[in-house]
């Protein structure tokens, strides 16, 4: 199977080449989507040989994996596994996240903070913003995983292609999670590892992701 990663990118400059040469061993293309970067970030990945997509103006992070997914459709892709720029994720465990779609017994791998693995999440983080976003998923868009932001995942060809985001930034998340309760597929969770580098988390941030959730919700 063809494994595509698409790596969305904000003035990531300080990370993006250690992910992308971690990444790079653990499937079959990277593509890097820079979302408009201020920084040296699309200069530096197009330097490691891998296929850089670049938006003109700062869409957001929703819409740098829309760019992505559909190059990976276009080109091929049997599996798509989204990963961040910032170093969080471990590559290692891509093997684990596309596995059950390898083996045919699910259409969509989410990744969770929640389960065997631990990662020192910031307190703040785990105690309020994480489980008022996992509420906000239950409530509005009947989603019941334990981890409710989690941008490690591994969509099939056939996942992607019913998944269209149009939450452009930080609301895709949940927006991803409700497609594919709401496209009946086959779902599966597995732990993953996240490596904290700031641990300084604005609760401006949680109120937004809800904000984008009720207006998406009510427009739908």
């Amino acid at each position: 199977m063809r494994i595509f990663c698409v790596i969305p990118a904000y003035n990531e400059k300080n990370s993006i080449v250690e992910v992308i040469n971690k990444v790079r061993p653990c499937v079959g293309e990277v593509i890097i989507v820079d979302d408009c970067s201020s920084d040296s970030t699309c200069e530096l990945a197009k330097k490691q040989g891998v296929t850089v997509l670049r938006h003109i103006i700062n869409r957001g992070q929703g819409a740098a994996l829309q760019t992505g997914t559909e190059y990976a459709l276009r080109n091929g892709a049997d599996i798509i596994v989204h990963f961040d720029a910032d170093g969080q994720f471990l590559a290692e465990e891509i093997k684990e996240v596309t596995e059950p779609i390898e083996r045919g017994e699910t259409d969509a791998v989410f990744g969770s903070r929640f389960l065997e693995k631990k990662s020192r999440i910031p307190f703040f983080k785990k105690t309020v913003i994480l489980p008022l976003a996992r509420f906000v998923n239950n409530l509005l868009l009947g989603v019941k995983l334990t981890d409710p932001q989690s941008g490690f995942r591994a969509l099939s060809r056939k996942a992607a292609g019913k998944i269209v985001i149009e939450q452009d930034r930080m609301a895709h998340c949940s927006e991803i999670l409700f497609k594919a309760f709401s496209n009946n597929l086959k779902i599966k969770e597995v732990p993953i590892t996240v490596v904290y580098h700031d641990f300084g988390q604005k609760f401006s941030g949680g109120v937004k992701i809800i904000k984008e959730l009720f207006i998406g919700a009510l427009l739908n």
